[in-house]
């Protein structure tokens, strides 16, 4: 089921949603992409449950292996699902439980939007 309100965070492995900050001033598309994705990360729960998944072994979790974050079942699902919605989950269901992936691309993309600005 896809959701039309989700913005992708990368355009291609290749090339990141935004530039460098300190690069350009951002478009109004880029602006809202990055935006969407820090507002996403802007709750503690939902930054742990990022983490959670992005330093698991194989960059993979099972759902059943990264929801000890302090609150209930029904409200981390909550939060999973804005992190996909962001753009920076993709999840896969494998019988009864959910597996989420960070893609290394969206790492990249957010490392390179608050690069600093390179020596020259």
């Amino acid at each position: 089921m896809s959701n039309p309100n989700v913005l992708p965070l990368v355009v291609s492995s290749d090339a990141p949603c935004c530039p460098p900050l300190t690069e350009r001033p951002l478009s109004a598309d880029e602006a809202e992409t990055a935006a969407r994705m820090f507002k996403a990360l802007g709750d503690p729960v939902r930054l742990r449950l990022f983490s959670a998944v992005a330093s698991h072994e194989g960059g993979e979790a099972c759902v059943c292996d990264i929801s000890d974050v302090g609150v209930s079942q029904p409200t981390v699902s909550h939060h999973l699902k804005k992190l996909k919605e962001a753009g920076l989950l993709t999840s896969e269901r494998r019988g009864t439980w959910v597996y989420y992936r960070v893609e290394p691309s969206v790492l990249a993309a957010m490392g390179q939007l608050l690069a600093p600005a390179s020596a020259a």
